[in-house]
């Protein structure tokens, strides 16, 4: 009998097969625990991180900013053609019957559109159908179609400008997914993931039939990404693709689901998706997706535009409608062809779809916003908001820009400077700055020939002598006062030579080089004369003008104090000059220039509120004596072209040109706006230009678009019409029983009563002389 102490040793240490499923089963159990327990870790990081973010704000989002909206109400001068242009420009589309917001039809008197619902300053409103009817003066009445009730008051929803971009390479526009269309929502779904509501957050049925579709093709046809997992690698994960990706992908999709309900799924999931590329930011989101492809709103694209955009899903670069239009097209009809089977559209509305073409407007048009009118917005949401402008938060910022004004405006500049460059050679620059007259709100700005290109901002930033732009200012401190000047004083007109403090010697001369020996102050001022115009100043003193630029908004310090200020020495910007003349064209009334009229947040409470108001800064007799010569100006004056094109709109003007030709200036005042035009070179070389053949050529063409409101100038009290007679050489004389009449202040109606006085003596003379002749038949004396 063998013993078992007699085995070899190791037979005795050999581990028992009991002993070898122990080590394995302790061996996976510390396995599964280690990996429970990175799993429980790594879930509960990703729980975190996905809590942190749906906790609070989801998105960095812009600014979005939006032009002034046009208020319509009965006895506005607003015309036909004005409501009609401001449709169009809003892309309104025209139908025979209007019945979706953003349609219309016009038809001669009147202008039936459907409103859409816009989130106004003062508050939301809805969708509203209405037909304005016109007259000869402007709109007659509105009256609300939907209740039959006529309306005082209506204004359109504001034309959306741009963005003033969130700190992150993402921009899109918030919109909930309650507030998109159905057939947008539905279609996502069917397309991208139709089992989307079964599913808890990953679909193994997916999975397994991208699978076998991919061995099938022998290449990745087909994903098996929910829109859960899409939601969250595009929210939290990179792009790399690996397996660790793709399960941490899995795993928060499961989590998203849980916490989460598949509405709130699909408000970020159609809000974060990325839909395109432009200016090195991504659009993501298809409100703003929308704007960019259709520069239309989300709820008023038809059902192809909305199969556009979910078939950009799957891939912006690859079925980039202007890069690739065929291949988006099929990519689109193929979207719609689901829509079909599923039976969101009929087989009538599927086949009108596909036969449409992509109708996307022009690539770039999103980025193609007011460069220089942007600058002006940032300027004031520094100066005027300061701390309570947040970027990121989404705020609505209302301006005051015309956008049938900056349209015109900047189509003018396209089309002028290449024609104007024939006669001053390349590389010349303009700007424009464009106010209303009366609140001093800018309607339109720009900074450059390029109007869209984001560059030097030439209207708010550049500096250039205004040359003859300075005049009205020298003459109005003169007719300031009444007992000294009047529009029809004389002007010596004959060579000048005034002795400067460093002891050289200034010799005005006139643009002609002729001296006319005097002339009328009004005269003077319409034909821009210098040396009449430097006379005046002189008799003035260097001081008086000063103070009355800087009452017209001018720096004190950006003032010279020499006589040489008189023909407009000093450098001033677009907007400076702009500011000046819009206190001389609204008889005297400074209102600051402003382009920021309110900031809002996204709950509705306003940040900042603009209210226009002007004060009185001169008397408003002899701004209004000034415009009357400016008016002048245009009627036979240095802008007299303007007047064969406008000759019943009284418009008002003033030509500017500095040494050698370099800088072209123009300003024109209708009854709308203040428009300040130059034109020159970045380097102040010469531009071979006078106002004349510059700048008023641009301004001519913008006018003529922008058809001019007729300028009514009210008149203040104290203004009469004097009598008088021209003599020989073309000075005024007084003279009661004068044929030519001309508006003069007489504020202690001293002329009223001289007048009236010298009529009573002629007519006791006459019947003076009636009487006596009377007894000389009677005597026969």
């Amino acid at each position: 009998m063998t013993s078992n102490k007699h085995q070899p040793d190791n037979q005795q240490d050999k581990p028992q097969p009991s002993s070898t499923r122990k080590l394995i089963k302790r061996s996976i159990l510390t396995v599964a625990i280690i990996g429970g327990l990175g799993m429980a870790y790594l879930g509960n990081n990703l729980n975190k991180t996905i809590s942190e973010k749906f906790a609070g704000q989801l998105w960095q989002l812009p600014s979005v900013v939006y032009a002034r909206e046009l208020a319509l109400q009965p006895g506005a001068p607003v015309s036909y053609n004005s409501l009609v242009n401001e449709l169009k420009v809003l892309g309104y589309q025209k139908v025979a019957k209007p019945d979706q917001s953003g349609e219309y039809k016009a038809n001669g008197w009147s202008v039936e559109f459907v409103r859409r619902p816009f989130n106004f300053k003062e508050g939301a409103e809805g969708a509203r159908h209405v037909v304005v009817t016109f007259n000869s003066e402007g709109i007659s009445q509105i009256k609300d179609l939907d209740t039959n009730k006529e309306l005082g008051f209506l204004h359109i929803d504001p034309k959306m400008l741009g963005m003033l971009e969130a700190k992150n390479d993402q921009q899109r526009i918030y919109l909930p997914e309650d507030k998109m269309p159905k057939l947008l929502v539905e279609g996502l779904v069917d397309t991208e993931d139709r089992h989307f509501y079964e599913h808890d957050g990953i679909s193994l049925v997916g999975i397994a039939r991208a699978f076998v579709a991919n061995i099938k093709a022998g290449h990745t046809v087909q994903g098996g990404s929910t829109l859960t997992q899409q939601l969250a690698k595009n929210m939290f994960l990179s792009s790399e693709r690996s397996l660790w990706r793709k399960f941490k992908e899995a795993y928060m999709a499961i989590i998203i689901d849980y916490k989460y309900g598949k509405e709130e799924v699909l408000d970020a999931y159609m809000n974060q998706v990325y839909l395109a590329q432009y200016a090195g930011r991504g659009i993501h989101g298809f409100a703003l997706a929308s704007r960019y492809y259709f520069d239309r709103p989300l709820s008023e694209l038809r059902p192809d535009q909305l199969a556009l955009l979910i078939g950009l899903v799957k891939g912006p670069s690859y079925y980039n409608p202007w890069r690739n239009p065929e291949r988006a097209k099929d990519r689109r009809n193929v979207v719609l062809k689901i829509m079909l089977d599923n039976k969101l559209l009929t087989d009538k509305e599927y086949q009108a779809s596909i036969k449409l073409p992509l109708d996307i407007q022009s690539k770039g048009q999103l980025a193609k916003r007011q460069p220089a009118y942007f600058d002006q917005i940032k300027r004031e949401l520094e100066q005027k908001v300061g701390d309570a402008f947040e970027e990121g938060k989404g705020l609505r910022l209302f301006t005051s820009l015309d956008p049938q004004s900056q349209k015109l405006a900047e189509e003018s500049v396209k089309k002028m400077i290449p024609l104007v460059e024939k006669r001053s050679g390349k590389d010349l620059q303009t700007a424009m700055v464009i106010a209303d007259r009366t609140t001093g709100e800018i309607r339109a700005m720009i900074g450059g020939s390029n109007p869209n290109f984001p560059g030097y901002n030439r209207a708010i930033n550049a500096q250039r002598q205004i040359g003859s732009v300075v005049k009205p200012s020298v003459y109005l401190s003169a007719l300031e006062d009444p007992e000294q000047y009047t529009l029809a004083t004389s002007l010596k007109d004959q060579p000048l030579s005034i002795k400067m403090q460093d002891g050289a010697v200034w010799s005005p001369r006139n643009y002609d080089r002729k001296y006319r020996g005097e002339v009328p102050l009004f005269v003077a001022l319409a034909k821009s004369y210098n040396v009449p115009t430097v006379n005046l100043g002189m008799a003035l003193g260097v001081e008086k003008v000063s103070t009355t630029l800087t009452k017209l908004g001018i720096p004190l310090e950006e003032i010279p104090q020499v006589p040489s200020l008189f023909l407009g020495s000093m450098a001033l910007s677009p907007f400076e000059v702009t500011q000046m003349y819009q206190a001389i064209g609204n008889n005297g009334y400074l209102a600051p220039l402003t382009a920021l009229n309110a900031v809002v947040d996204e709950d509705g409470k306003v940040l900042y509120q603009n209210w226009p108001k002007a004060s009185s800064v001169v008397p408003s007799q002899a701004a209004w004596l000034t415009m009357y010569a400016l008016q002048d100006t245009v009627k036979f004056g240095t802008a007299h072209s303007l007047n064969k094109l406008f000759p019943n709109s009284h418009l008002a003007g003033k030509t500017g040109t500095t040494n050698d030709g370099k800088d072209s200036w123009y300003v024109g005042i209708d009854g709308r706006e203040v428009v300040t035009v130059w034109m020159g070179r970045d380097d102040n070389k010469t531009a071979h230009l006078t106002g004349a053949t510059g700048a008023l050529r641009l301004y001519t063409d913008y006018i003529q678009h922008r058809k001019p409101e007729p300028l009514v100038l009210t008149q203040p009290s104290e203004l009469e019409g004097e009598k008088y007679t021209v003599a020989a050489n073309g000075t005024y004389v007084e003279d009661c029983s004068g044929t030519t009449r001309m508006p003069i202040w007489d504020p202690n109606g001293d002329l009223k009563q001289n007048c009236q006085a010298q009529a009573v003596k002629q007519q006791a003379k006459e019947v003076q002389k009636k009487v006596e002749g009377f007894f000389d038949k009677l005597f026969d004396w």
